[in-house]
């Protein structure tokens, strides 16, 4: 896990300011305070500053008075926020009435401080379920340009580091469409390169995945994955992707020489892109469980700032660990501009 700790470091040499909105969840909170201690980000933290202090006593917890406290119900910029959300929202039929209710909603109020400019990114979902995390996200920060689909990646640490990048592959997606179509599955394809780019730091060499290999089956399935690789080409066209390719001829070499002869991703992949999320979800899971692989995210994509979903199930050191990747991703979102 090597690339964790760079991860973490690279976060630690460029603070970024990340909200997280579940300010009072005891797994957030140990996290928050083990970050701060660790100085690998400022952290914002929403909720009841009492309660916050109370329970952080309560916890044995040393450095959360490091973090901001924020006040859902209760701050100076409250106003501006609600004017952001109706001036954002209008056209949907946000009132002033609508909004003062909305800012006080953490998750809500997540985004808007990250659209205003006041964090880079936010963490939540220990307590909220996706939909609740992403509903404001889409509707505040929205995509970004070019992109329509957000998706879900896992960074897939396997035992074996003939695999991948020294072990690493970053598997996608496992968590947000159930079905794409051959545009979204591009969009997924782009995406998970520049996840893969920011995050990993290593150029992405994508396998667009099938139960076919160059032609070996003939089915619509396998006909949406050919498409979707064409168009990834198209939005990127110096993207190192090829499709379609059975798992196998990803992955090992010898295989791929054999199945996808003169292909320069086949054998080499360390970005799988699943047809599905049925597949995508399944796989990482298996390769999780039975390979004894260590699995971070999922890992948002598609956004114009970094929201990243938790898991209910969620540890604390689950958490450190998003923090830390998403403000990798903020620093990556600021070298291109």
């Amino acid at each position: 896990m090597d690339l964790m700790q760079d991860i973490i470091n690279r976060a630690k040499a460029n603070k970024q300011r990340i909200v997280l909105p579940e300010g009072t969840e005891e797994r957030t909170l140990r996290a928050a305070d083990q970050l701060l201690a660790d100085e690998v980000a400022n952290i914002i933290l929403i909720g009841n500053p009492d309660e916050i202090r109370t329970l952080a006593t309560q916890y044995g917890l040393k450095h959360i008075e490091k973090a901001t406290l924020l006040d859902p119900v209760n701050h100076e910029k409250k106003e501006a926020y609600a004017e952001l959300l109706v001036q954002l929202r209008q056209k949907k039929g946000m009132t002033m009435e609508k909004a003062a209710v909305l800012v006080e909603d953490p998750l809500y109020l997540a985004c808007l401080m990250i659209k205003a400019g006041d964090a880079e990114g936010e963490i939540a979902g220990a307590q909220n379920t996706t939909g609740d995390v992403l509903r404001p996200a889409l509707q505040i920060i929205k995509t970004t340009p070019g992109i329509s689909s957000v998706s879900g990646a896992f960074l897939m640490f396997v035992k074996d580091q003939s695999y991948g990048d020294d072990g690493i592959l970053v598997f996608a997606d496992c968590a947000v469409i159930p079905n794409p179509t051959a545009p979204e599955l591009a969009q997924i394809a782009v995406s998970t390169a520049k996840t893969t780019k920011d995050i990993v730091g290593v150029e992405p060499r994508v396998a667009m995945l099938s139960f076919s290999t160059k032609g070996s089956a003939k089915h619509e399935m396998v006909n949406k994955v050919i498409e979707a690789t064409h168009l990834a080409k198209e939005m990127e066209p110096g993207l190192k992707i090829d499709g379609e390719l059975q798992a196998d001829a990803a992955l090992v070499s010898s295989i791929g020489q054999k199945k996808a002869p003169g292909s320069e991703i086949a054998g080499k992949a360390n970005v799988l892109v699943f047809p599905s999320l049925e597949v995508g979800n399944i796989a990482y899971k298996l390769v999780q469980r039975l390979g004894n692989a260590e699995a971070v995210g999922p890992i948002l994509q598609g956004m114009a700032a970094p929201v990243n979903d938790l898991s209910r199930g969620c540890s604390s050191e689950d958490i450190y660990n998003m923090v830390a990747v998403t403000a990798n991703q903020a620093i990556g979102l600021k070298s291109e501009k």
